[in-house]
C-alpha cells in the first residue's frame, strides 16, 4: 500500500464534513492537503433577533505525506500546531480568538510509508498542546498528532486522537478493497478542491 493511495482515500472520508484544500502552503513549504470544518450554534428566544448565546467551533487538519515518520517529522508537526495553526488559524494573529469562539481542534495527520520506531511512536503518544483563552471565556485550542503507517498498517496518535482510529483503520480497508478515492470522486462530480488564498 502506498501513501498516495491511502491519503486519497482518507481525504474522501474527511470530505463529507470538511472543506478540502489542495495543495496547502505554510512558510513556503507545500503540503498535500488541508481540511477545514466550522460549526455555529445559537440559542434564541421566540425570534432570532433575541439571541441568548452563540458559539463557534472549528477543526483544522493538515495532511503530511512522508517516507518515514521520524522524531524530526513529529517536531515539525508540533511546530505547525504551535506556531502556525494556533496563532494564524485560531487567533488570526490577534491576542485572542474572535468573540463566541468555543473550541478549535488542531490536527496534523502524517501518512508514512515506513513503520514507526518505538521512540517515534512514544513521542506521538506523549504530544500535548492545549491553550485556554481568557479563563475559557474565549474558549480553548487543543492539538492532536496522528500517524498512519503503510508498512504495518498501524494507527498511532496522542490521547485526544484516539477516537479517530476508526476513520484510519477504515481507510486501510477501503484501499485494500480497491474503493475509489477523493480525486476520482471530485472528477466524477466535476469539482475541484478548494484553493488556498496566499
Amino acid at each position: 500500500m502506498k501513501t498516495a493511495e491511502y491519503l486519497d482515500r482518507l481525504l474522501l472520508r474527511y470530505s463529507g464534513s470538511f472543506d478540502i484544500y489542495q495543495p496547502y502552503v505554510i512558510n513556503g513549504k507545500e503540503y498535500p492537503a488541508y481540511g477545514y470544518f466550522f460549526s455555529y450554534i445559537e440559542k434564541y428566544v421566540l425570534v432570532r433577533e433575541i439571541n441568548m448565546w452563540s458559539t463557534r467551533s472549528y477543526e483544522h487538519i493538515l495532511f503530511m505525506e512522508v517516507e518515514e515518520c521520524t522524531e524530526s517529522v513529529i517536531e515539525e508537526a508540533a511546530g505547525i500546531i504551535q506556531n502556525y495553526m494556533e496563532p494564524v488559524l485560531v487567533r488570526r494573529n490577534e491576542k485572542l480568538p474572535e468573540q463566541n469562539h468555543m473550541s478549535s481542534h488542531l490536527n496534523v495527520i502524517i501518512v508514512s510509508q515506513k513503520a514507526l520506531s518505538k521512540q517515534t511512536a512514544d513521542k506521538i503518544r506523549r504530544f500535548r498542546f492545549e491553550k485556554v483563552y481568557k479563563f475559557n471565556l474565549r474558549g480553548f485550542s487543543q492539538g492532536t498528532v496522528l500517524c498512519a503507517s503503510m508498512e504495518d498498517k498501524k494507527f498511532i496518535s496522542n490521547y485526544h486522537g484516539r477516537r479517530k482510529k476508526e476513520i484510519f483503520t477504515g481507510a486501510f480497508k477501503d484501499v485494500e478493497e480497491g474503493k475509489p478515492g477523493f480525486q476520482k470522486m471530485m472528477k466524477e462530480k466535476g469539482l475541484t478542491p478548494y484553493k488556498q488564498e496566499l
